[in-house]
């Protein structure tokens, strides 16, 4: 069984940066895969970023590839998504989420349905 904290969390405003965290309890291993994804009032989830344990390649959204970074600690058994210049359009609740594979091709790390386990989420909010 694996659980997934998130923390980080907050109020902030237009320009500013936020690190989020995503704890992990349980087994991760070379094919583990965690991702990023996000959810605003009213809208889709949407991929943020996903990172591989084993050798770290990242995996982002169109809309996160010049403003955010995801990484993780295997010894703190951690994942960490820095925001940096933040907008009130990247106001959400962000939720961390577990995957172990081997898969290759087309974006399959931004289908979420191929997630274990998800995390309760923590909420971000810009203020303008």
């Amino acid at each position: 069984q694996v659980q997934l904290r998130e923390s980080g969390g907050g109020l902030v405003q237009a320009g500013d940066k936020l690190n989020v965290s995503c704890e992990v309890s349980g087994r991760t291993f070379i094919y583990t895969v965690m991702g990023w994804f996000r959810q605003a009032p009213g809208k889709d989830r949407e991929f943020v970023a996903a990172i591989r344990w084993g050798d770290g390649t990242s995996y982002y959204g169109d809309h996160a590839k010049e403003r955010f970074a995801i990484t993780r600690d295997n010894g703190k058994n951690t994942v960490y998504l820095q925001m940096n210049s933040l907008e009130p359009h990247d106001t959400a609740v962000y939720y961390c989420a577990y995957r172990e594979t081997t898969a290759v091709g087309s974006r399959w790390y931004e289908y979420g349905p191929g997630y274990k386990y998800w995390g309760q989420g923590t909420q971000v909010t810009v203020s303008s």
